[in-house]
């Protein structure tokens, strides 16, 4: 007899499905013990690939790069010219790629819209701009604090500052909060070592640009 099982249940992650297992206290008769072995397989095989949706959308957040080959551009020849080999994936392969990573940039353009891209580009001449200003903001930093696109509420407009430390934005600024990037170590590090920059630049991957809306609301009422 023992007194262990687990038990699987669907979970969603960010699209994926996944399981999670909790124990519970039991007596299991063989038949039981069985079952159990079964669903701790199926607990290893969802495990992995929980494992693999981490890593998937931890990539999301840089920009995607062409691959290396295994092998050398004349690795086929004399059946496949080492010409074509380099034509295929310095140009054309390469040009995917980019055009990928220009969609995508679009894409986050499109989900800052309405009220808030009006304002955006009526402040600072577009989302880029914006883009590269509250980055070079940011990346400038000394030491720990944060990056900050605020809304300046006597002006009526959107500003873009930073903030040392745990210095609060509208305790300091008089700006009221819409988007803050964190560039204490503790937030980068790990992945980013001490390449501020990279972190940056790859935190606009997963900005919630809805979510700023919604403040940039809260914040003119």
């Amino acid at each position: 007899m023992v007194s262990l099982c687990c038990q699987v249940e669907n979970a969603h992650f960010k699209g994926s499905s996944f399981y999670k297992c909790y124990c519970v206290c039991a007596v299991l008769s063989l038949s039981s013990i069985i079952t159990m072995l079964c669903r701790v397989g199926q607990i290893r095989r969802c495990a992995a690939s929980l494992s693999q949706t981490i890593n998937q959308v931890s990539a999301s957040r840089q920009k995607h790069t062409l691959p290396d080959l295994t092998y050398d551009y004349g690795a086929l020849e004399p059946h496949i010219s080492a010409e074509i080999m380099q034509l295929h994936h310095s140009k054309h392969h390469a040009t995917y790629v980019n055009n990928l990573n220009v969609t995508e940039e679009k894409y986050q353009e499109a989900l800052a819209k309405g009220e808030l891209m009006e304002a955006i580009k009526r402040d600072f001449g577009s989302f880029q701009k914006m883009k590269e200003k509250m980055s070079v903001v940011t990346v400038a930093v000394q030491g720990s604090g944060w990056g900050w696109l605020g809304f300046d509420k006597e002006s009526g407009r959107l500003r873009v500052t930073a903030c040392a430390n745990q210095d609060p934005l509208q305790g300091t600024t008089g700006l009221i909060p819409l988007l803050g990037i964190d560039v204490w170590e503790h937030a980068y590090y790990l992945q980013y070592k001490n390449v501020r920059p990279d972190y940056v630049k790859a935190i606009w991957s997963v900005i919630n640009w809805e979510n700023v809306s919604e403040r940039l609301q809260t914040a003119k009422k």
